[in-house]
C-alpha cells in the first residue's frame, strides 16, 4: 500500500493539475473547428502525431537510450486503453448534447479516485472526497439547466470513456514508477498515433497550411499539457490531484468569454465558485495535515 506524499508533493501536483487542466481547455478550443472540418479520428490522429513530433528534436539530441521506456508492455497497454476511450468519445461526440458531455466527461475523477484506492492501495482523505463531492455539485449546477431528459445509447457509449480515460490516467500513474514523465508522454503520442490511424484513413482529407499550423500548436500544447498531467501523477497521490480537475470548467468559462464573448450564466457563476471554495479548501487541508 502507497503512503500519503508530503504535503510539498500533494500542493506541488495540485498545481501541475492547474496548469495541465489550463493547456488541454486551450487545445480544445484549437482543435475543436479541426475536429469539424476533417473529422474526430483524424483530429486524433493529427494530434497525437504533432505530439511526437514537437519532441522529436529532443530525442534526437538527447538520444534514443534515455527514450527507451522501462516497459514497453506497460507503455503499449496505455496507449491502447486511451486510445479506446478517445474512439467512443468521438463516435458519441455528434450525438450527444453539449450540457450532458460536459457532466459525463466530469465523471471522470470519481471514476479515479475509486479506482487509486482499489487499484494503486491509495489512503484518500475524507477532504479529497468532501472535494470531489463538493466539486460534482458544482458542475451540475452549472449544466443542470440544460441536460436534456434522454440520452440514450450515445449518452451510454460516452460514459463508457469516462472509466476507459480512468484506467489510462491510472496506468500512467503506476508507469511514473519506473519512467520519466517525458518518456511517458512520448510513448503515449506514438502508441496513440499508431492506434488511431487505421480509424483515421477511411477518411482522410489533407489538411490547408493553416490547419497544419493548428495541429503543429496542437502538438506543442498536448504534449505540454501531458508533461503536467505526469508529473502531478508522479509527485502526489492520483486521488489528490483529481479535484482540481473541477477547475477546468472555471477555465472553460473564461476561455469562452475571452474567445466568444459568452457571457458566464448565473448557474455557472454560483458553480465556479463553489469549485473554486472546494480547491481553496482542499489545498488548505492539504498543507495544514503536513504541518505547513
Amino acid at each position: 500500500m502507497t503512503g500519503i506524499p508530503a504535503s510539498g508533493g500533494v500542493l506541488a501536483g495540485m498545481v501541475w493539475m492547474a496548469v495541465a487542466g489550463i493547456q488541454f481547455n486551450i487545445l480544445n478550443a484549437f482543435m475543436r473547428g479541426i475536429a469539424i472540418d476533417l473529422g474526430g479520428f483524424e483530429a486524433q490522429f493529427l494530434r497525437y502525431s504533432a505530439g511526437f513530433a514537437v519532441m522529436l528534436p529532443f530525442i534526437l539530441r538527447t538520444g534514443l537510450p534515455r527514450w527507451r521506456p522501462h516497459s514497453l508492455r506497460g507503455q503499449a497497454w496505455r496507449g491502447v486503453v486511451h486510445t479506446a476511450g478517445l474512439l467512443l468519445w468521438f463516435w458519441a461526440l455528434p450525438h450527444v448534447p453539449l450540457a450532458e458531455l460536459t457532466a459525463i466527461g466530469f465523471t471522470g475523477p470519481l471514476f479515479i479516485m475509486v479506482g487509486a484506492v482499489i487499484f494503486l492501495g491509495e489512503q484518500v482523505i475524507l477532504a479529497r472526497w468532501i472535494a470531489a463531492g463538493v466539486g460534482a455539485l458544482g458542475v451540475a449546477i452549472v449544466v443542470g439547466p440544460g441536460m436534456s431528459t434522454g440520452g440514450g445509447f450515445w449518452g451510454l457509449v460516452m460514459l463508457a470513456s469516462t472509466p476507459l480515460f480512468g484506467a489510462s490516467f491510472l496506468i500512467t500513474k503506476a508507469l511514473t514508477r519506473y519512467d520519466r514523465p517525458e518518456v511517458i508522454v512520448v510513448w503515449q503520442a506514438i502508441t496513440v498515433s499508431l492506434f488511431t490511424l487505421p480509424f483515421a484513413i477511411p477518411h482522410w482529407t489533407w489538411p490547408t497550411a493553416t490547419q497544419w499550423g493548428i495541429v503543429l500548436v496542437a502538438g506543442i500544447l498536448g504534449s505540454s499539457g501531458h508533461y503536467c498531467l505526469t508529473q502531478a501523477f508522479r509527485i502526489a497521490d492520483i486521488s489528490a490531484t483529481q479535484p482540481i480537475k473541477f477547475l477546468d470548467l472555471l477555465w472553460a468559462s473564461l476561455l469562452g468569454f475571452a474567445l466568444f464573448g459568452d457571457i458566464p450564466t448565473t448557474p455557472t457563476l454560483i458553480g465556479a465558485a463553489l469549485i473554486f471554495a472546494a480547491t481553496w479548501w482542499l489545498a488548505r487541508v492539504e498543507a495544514r495535515r503536513m504541518g505547513r
